[in-house]
């Protein structure tokens, strides 16, 4: 396949006049197909067995191959229909009453993160936050024999929490994973209401960016990538689905845990990279 460059246009924000940009150009050929199928079915693969992956696979591996703008809506998109096939094939473990608690706030978090991102240094809130999920992970799991949040406040922090770093940071999977651990949620369950929780940020993020203007042209992002990303999902959702079978829920929740903590590990890491660079 002969590559073809296509231009990422970086956007402007009313809070961005006087800055300079420059366009970025990605040479788009077999290779960075191969890499956005292999990408999208592992991350839809870890988050069969885990609840999570997708975005914190996806996303920062869709960004370097596509550019952030394109590479973090094309994971949106490819994270929507992954929670939602996800979300029929564990439907029955769902709790819909901590979803419903979950929710309000995860919207309105989102939105809040929206106006943060436009005016605050993204170097510092990924640091910040990174640090964040990293310190109360490790307390949720010090003090999980002596916690036990109960009740619509923890429900409600936590999908504000996760609705707030989906937007600024890509990343809800660790604040809900600190809230399973201190809540004591058995992880099927938690893992099941995960799904309808990612579609319902995801959806958001998407919806939002289309109304701002900020999704990426049909020129920038071909549309066998957009095909590819979906196509990728069930194929890597079928292959986590014979591993979940072979994996104890214990070792699923190690998997989540691992996950949720390498998400802040990432962002902490980029937040520090982009602070000395």
């Amino acid at each position: 396949m002969t590559d073809r460059v296509f231009t990422l246009v970086l956007l402007r924000t009313p809070h961005d006049a006087g800055r300079r940009y420059v366009s970025h150009t990605v040479p788009v050929s077999w290779s960075i197909l191969l890499l956005v199928l292999g990408a999208v079915v592992l991350g839809a693969g870890l988050q069969r067995v885990s609840g999570m992956g997708l975005g914190l696979v996806a996303a920062p591996t869709l960004s370097l191959l596509l550019g952030p703008v394109a590479g973090v809506t094309l994971s949106n998109v490819a994270a929507v229909a992954a929670a939602l096939v996800l979300a029929v094939v564990m439907r029955r473990d769902i709790d819909w009453r901590r979803f419903r608690s979950v929710a309000p706030l995860l919207l309105a978090g989102s939105v809040a993160g929206a106006l943060v991102v436009r005016t605050a240094d993204t170097a510092v809130l990924d640091t910040v936050l990174g640090a964040t999920v990293l310190v109360a992970i490790a307390a949720a799991l010090g003090l999980q024999r002596h916690l036990n949040a109960t009740g619509r406040l923890p429900a409600l922090t936590s999908g504000a929490l996760a609705g707030f770093m989906n937007t600024t940071a890509g990343v809800a999977g660790p604040a809900m994973t600190v809230y399973a651990v201190a809540s004591r949620w058995g992880h099927r369950s938690f893992a099941a209401t995960l799904q309808p929780v990612f579609l319902l940020a995801n959806l958001a993020s998407v919806i939002t960016k289309g109304l701002a203007g900020a999704t990426p042209a049909a020129d920038v992002v071909p549309w066998w990538a957009w095909g590819v990303a979906v196509a990728a999902v069930p194929v890597g959702i079928g292959l986590g689905t014979v591993l979940a079978r072979r994996v104890s829920l214990r070792a699923a929740r190690s998997v989540a845990l691992t996950v949720a903590t390498a998400g802040g590990v990432v962002a902490l890491v980029r937040g520090v990279l982009g602070l000395v660079s």
